[in-house]
């Protein structure tokens, strides 16, 4: 499908702004800043910044730990995201939190726990209500390869399809389910043939290709919004970081990331904005550098902001009763 300037542009610019935010956080982990544990998208950026960016305002999202993009494009903002690693009052959870367990029902971003694809039943319960309200609105829900392997991933995939909700599944296959390879996890080739058991279309894309990530999205989403049901899309991929930064990954053969370096999503972004003259290098350079001085501004908001008042631990806990 054709991407208008501005839209390609837009995918650029979060490209950048997830792997300078997230290169960031990594560095800061390092130093012992870094109150929590540190996990991000390395190598796998253009999968949440090409499935947020084709999304509609009111559609909603029920990401994983590893979709810090789809984050900054729903509205979660640098400043909030490095607040937050930082524990401090300013952050998204507000101190309560110390890595990326978040959400923002008001950005329609649902909030999750580590179990992975978990977040999928609850997608589908959000879809079935924007069915039953007859809403043209739809819910992405996203794991990894490892995800797909559990119960809830199944349960979730078959409502889905028998139900013909507006949802729409993805599935970052970086090819290591913390440290076991894809090839001892499954007999399959490609983790998208899990969909033909519950008579879900399915589509497999290179998860390294922002523009092939976003415009599989959006003809999902159309799909979904025409009333014809779920699509399960699956982007290959690979964690060029461990499965958090405490781990080293010396279970990954080095020559296996070497290979996939060359893939970088970056740089495949950069070399079609060029080759296709949507951008000259100094516009690519401008976009760098407004990013780069987003997450300056973003380390120095946190470091001034104030930490929680220990009263606070219990506020924003449970519903207020009405």
């Amino acid at each position: 499908m054709d991407v208008k300037k501005d839209d390609l542009l837009r995918l650029y610019h979060y490209l950048k702004l997830t792997r300078h935010l997230e290169d960031r956080v990594t560095a800061l982990y390092r130093q012992g800043r870094i109150l929590g544990g540190a996990w991000t998208s390395n190598g796998m950026e253009a999968i949440s910044v090409g499935y947020a960016c084709a999304l509609d305002k009111d559609d909603v999202i029920a990401p994983y730990f590893r979709d810090m993009g789809a984050f900054l494009v729903r509205g979660i903002t640098p400043k909030m995201i490095m607040a937050h690693y930082l524990g401090k009052k300013g952050g998204v959870t507000g101190g309560k939190e110390g890595n990326v367990h978040v959400g923002d029902i008001r950005l329609g971003i649902l909030g999750y726990p580590s179990h992975l694809a978990d977040n999928y039943p609850v997608a589908v319960g959000v879809a079935l209500s924007f069915k039953i309200r007859g809403e043209k609105r739809v819910v992405t829900a996203c794991t990894g390869d490892g995800g797909t392997s559990r119960g809830d991933f199944h349960e979730a995939m078959n409502m889905a399809s028998v139900w013909k909700v507006p949802v729409v599944f993805f599935c970052n296959n970086n090819q290591y389910a913390y440290s076991t390879p894809l090839r001892l996890q499954m007999a399959i080739k490609n983790v998208a043939e899990r969909a033909l058991a519950y008579g879900m279309p399915s589509e497999t894309v290179d998860g390294n290709d922002v523009i092939a990530v976003y415009s599989a999205a959006k003809r999902a989403y159309d799909r979904a919004r025409a009333g014809k049901g779920p699509t399960f899309i699956e982007c290959k991929t690979m964690r060029m970081h461990g499965h958090s930064e405490h781990d080293a990954a010396k279970y990954v053969p080095r020559e296996l990331l070497e290979e996939w370096k060359k893939n970088d999503p970056l740089i495949n972004m950069e070399r079609y904005l060029t080759s296709n003259k949507v951008a000259t290098p100094e516009e690519m350079g401008s976009i760098d550098k407004r990013v780069r001085e987003e997450i300056e501004e973003a380390e120095e908001f946190a470091e001034k902001s104030p930490l929680p008042d220990g009263k606070e631990a219990l506020e924003g806990v449970y519903a207020t009763p009405v």
